[in-house]
């Protein structure tokens, strides 16, 4: 039988996406359901196998999540406060860079590729380069504060401060996909609501509270709900920069991604990490489908 036209192509688009389908039913399904499995299990790694024990692991986490001190605590509460105080200052910082970048013309493309930039630099080389900048006696901050007559700070050694200094560098290091974001968001609103504004006699902060926040509207919700998101599965920079990558010191820097690792890797009790995990998962997916509800608001021109 002769195939048309029309035909092959639409056979070529199912080979095509069953290449994509194959991939993501391996690599992103297959894990997703081992886990659910693994969870219920007491799984050991040498055996691949384990019995089951039905829900003794998530019994287990709602124990820790009550005892002092422990570990598991520290890594919901620590990736609360990571969501906390990231996704605002990302968001706030995002959309006044994009707003700047927006209302120049020369050099436009050089300042936004120097701020995109260190979101495609691997979060092991931004830990790298901060941890020199963050060290004790040698880092360049501190010898700045020093030359300033101010004294040395620990950053990362410290714990009160560990968390926010490896929070600054998650927020300088994504900071240009938001600025990208919202930069496309500004472009997309016509001129002649600025235009019909400033005739009425509306003031700057007037046409950013009436015209441009409530446009910008569907990327602000995007936008957060994504870097909740990131803010999260919070692992490389803490893995990279806390003391000794165990979310040091005194578990103030870690977080539930960095505990299904240790968890998992570490003391080799996978059926706790990947109750971690689903638990995680099902916080995601939640956070998901309330995007999804929300990004179906139409903004009323």
């Amino acid at each position: 039988m002769k195939l048309t036209l029309r035909r092959r192509q639409i056979l070529w688009a199912y080979a095509f996406l069953s290449v994509s389908l194959v991939f993501f039913v391996v690599i992103r399904w297959y894990p997703t359901l081992l886990a659910f499995n693994i969870s219920f299990r007491d799984w050991s790694v040498f055996q691949n196998s384990g019995p089951w024990v039905g829900l003794q692991n998530y019994q287990d986490i709602w124990t820790d999540l009550f005892k002092q001190r422990s570990a598991v605590r520290a890594a919901f509460f620590n990736t609360l406060r990571y969501v906390i105080i990231g996704v605002p200052i990302q968001l706030t910082l995002g959309l006044m860079v994009a707003m700047m970048l927006n209302s120049i013309g020369r050099a436009a493309g050089f300042f936004r590729a120097a701020y995109f930039i260190p979101y495609v630099t691997s979060l092991v080389a931004v830990a790298f380069v901060w941890n020199w900048l963050y060290a004790p006696q040698t880092g360049l901050i501190n010898q700045m504060l020093l030359a300033l007559g101010l004294p040395m700070q620990g950053f990362t050694k410290s714990p009160q401060q560990a968390l926010y200094s490896i929070t600054a560098v998650a927020i300088w290091a994504s900071l240009g996909f938001t600025i990208i974001i919202f930069l496309a968001g500004l472009q997309q609103i016509p001129d002649v609501y600025y235009e019909a504004a400033q005739i009425d006699g509306a003031n700057r902060w007037q046409i950013f509270w009436r015209i441009t926040l409530p446009l910008l509207n569907p990327v602000i919700v995007y936008l957060s709900v994504l870097q909740t998101i990131s803010f999260l599965r919070m692992f490389d920079l803490v893995r990279n920069m806390s003391d000794q990558g165990q979310g040091g010191p005194l578990n103030s820097t870690t977080t539930v991604v960095l505990e299904v690792y240790k968890e998992g890797f570490g003391s080799y009790n996978m059926g706790y990490a990947a109750a971690l995990t689903v638990l995680l998962f099902f916080v995601i997916l939640l956070i998901t489908i309330f995007q999804l509800r929300v990004l179906q608001r139409r903004v009323e021109y």
